[in-house]
């Protein structure tokens, strides 16, 4: 295997499979398979989840939310999009953890980084809930801060796109997409891969990136063997 220990970020986006809002169990299931067969090579897991199928905090401020209720709602989407992902990897026969930022602790174990290396190193996928606990902090952000302190090797971002394009692939047909791409000229080509803050942190720490199509089986055990998937972003 490549990579010994990978952040797995997902949007909360991808959780809705084709729905329009909510979870689809479906898409749930098929996410749990892919991270069972990584597990059993024995690779440790972690991943971070978004909210957006729920609640998104910058669109509650938009229609005129207080931002900071809103991005704590926001952060209260991610833990139960958390608790359902849990849900779906104990039924795969993985243990699981979730720890969140923001302390609930009937539902999930508050956040220890010594807790959380400890599981992963007893072969447990852990589930960072609740982002960074702060407001105006994306999950992008949360998941470069929780990488770094676990010493991650690779931040692996989990699309529906196969990775990063001069334009989107969705709209522009004449998009090329990028197989390797430093953090230099992702910033100096205006390339969106992450928010600003998170992709700065990556850099700084040089936390090596993967952005790739999750919804392809069989992808994220292809990247952890080497293969060539999606987009790389390096120093």
């Amino acid at each position: 295997m490549k990579y010994k220990r990978i952040l797995l970020k997902l949007s909360g986006e991808a959780l809705m499979g084709n729905r329009q809002y909510g979870i689809d169990p479906e898409r749930l299931a098929d996410y749990a398979s892919e991270i069972k067969e990584v597990v059993d090579q024995g690779v440790e897991v972690a991943i971070v989840i978004g909210g957006g199928n729920i609640f998104r905090g910058v669109a509650g401020a938009s229609n005129g939310m207080d931002r900071v209720q809103g991005d704590h709602m926001g952060m209260l989407a991610t833990v139960i999009n958390g608790l359902a992902l849990q849900s779906a990897c104990e039924d795969a026969g993985i243990p699981t953890r979730l720890q969140t930022a923001i302390q609930i602790n009937e539902v999930a174990e508050p956040f220890i980084r010594r807790k959380a290396m400890r599981h992963l190193e007893k072969g447990r996928v852990v589930i960072f809930g609740g982002g960074t606990g702060n407001p105006y902090f994306t999950t992008d952000s949360a998941a470069v801060l929780r990488a770094i302190e676990i010493e991650a090797d690779v931040i692996l971002k989990g699309t529906r796109v196969d990775g990063i394009y001069t334009a989107d692939p969705e709209k522009d047909s004449s998009a090329t997409k990028f197989d390797f791409i430093s953090f230099d000229d992702v910033l100096t080509k205006g390339l969106k891969v992450m928010d600003t803050t998170a992709f700065t942190l990556s850099q700084e720490n040089e936390l090596p990136i993967i952005v790739f199509d999750m919804n392809t089986p069989g992808n994220l055990i292809k990247l952890i063997k080497g293969e060539s998937i999606g987009t790389k972003v390096q120093m």
